[in-house]
């Protein structure tokens, strides 16, 4: 099968910097038509700039980008679609309004505009409250009507820069479950960034990042089946111990988990022993702990520490 046809988005050798600041470094994957596909990095490590290289925005100081299967981002970008993490659409225009401006900024005709805005708005939800201020609507409603200016031109791909920050739990679960009909019906390719671990898990692959390096990418399964060191939970919600934890035989890593802590180990012996005289020597007792399957979050909280391998 032909490249563009195969494969939605690529990158060779990438690496894009600003000022003395390196955003990508030497980033290589592809992105196959029909995924949905997660970039997953702390603030300011680079997957906007991947999105803005993907659109055209921007340019790659080395190495090579392809949308669709072109070098030409520019040029096939009107055939991409994209979300942004901020509401970016008019408030002092109605929902119907914002929707056919933005189509009439992708060329299409009035009538074919309203039809498939109708249609779209039907889909998302927001079709009875076309007539409402966009400034009146609800942050999970914005998002919809986001999305569904990002898709009034039946895009092959779709960007979506952390779609759902600030927006709350249902409205989050409703925006996924439109994004996973629209890529099982239409067949739709999704790319987006997420700092929440649990829509990270809906992607079906997904990538970390970190200062601007690609470190792991592949499937939940095949991330965590890489990850080097067993979890431990220790149930103790004392935050000022993550130093004391730290410094025992055996931990590689202690982060809190609600009120929990996670204790990343070399060798679970030893800082199970340590771990316990430690508290035996403070006179409390020691809760015990309970070996746990290694899950995204901690990947993530591993790689954002550093403490993640490439």
């Amino acid at each position: 099968m032909p490249l563009s046809e195969e494969i939605a988005l690529s990158y060779e050798h990438v690496t894009k910097k600003f000022g003395s600041i390196t955003a990508l470094s030497d980033v290589s994957f592809e992105i196959r038509r029909g995924e949905i596909f997660g970039l997953i990095s702390p603030d300011g490590s680079g997957k906007t700039t991947l999105i803005r290289i993907a659109m055209g925005i921007i340019n790659p100081d080395e190495g090579e980008c392809k949308l669709l299967g072109s070098t030409d981002r520019k040029k096939a970008r009107s055939h991409a679609g994209y979300v942004s993490q901020r509401f970016g659409l008019y408030p002092d225009l109605t929902v119907i309004e914002n929707a056919l401006l933005f189509g009439s900024l992708y060329g299409a005709a009035q009538e074919r505009t309203l039809e498939k805005a109708e249609e779209i708005l039907a889909r998302t939800g927001l079709l009875p409250f076309k007539d409402r201020l966009a400034a009146k609507l609800s942050g999970g409603m914005k998002q919809k009507l986001a999305l569904a200016t990002g898709l009034l031109h039946t895009p092959k791909i779709l960007f979506l820069d952390e779609p759902t920050t600030g927006v709350d739990p249902v409205a989050r679960r409703e925006f996924w479950a439109m994004l996973y009909e629209l890529n099982a019906s239409e067949g739709l390719t999704i790319v987006v960034s997420t700092p929440y671990m649990d829509e990270a898990a809906l992607c079906s692959r997904k990538m970390f990042l970190s200062k601007g390096q690609l470190l792991d990418i592949g499937t939940t399964e095949e991330l965590v089946s890489r990850y080097p060191h067993r979890i431990f939970k220790l149930e103790y919600a004392d935050r000022r111990a993550k130093p004391a934890l730290l410094a025992c035989g055996g931990v590689v890593d202690a982060n809190m988990f609600g009120s929990n802590y996670h204790i990343a180990v070399s060798d679970a012996e030893a800082a199970q022993n340590s771990i316990k005289r430690h508290f035996e020597a403070k006179g409390a007792v020691f809760p015990g702990m309970t070996e746990l399957t290694p899950a995204l979050e901690d990947l993530f909280v591993a790689f954002a520490g550093g403490d993640g391998e490439k």
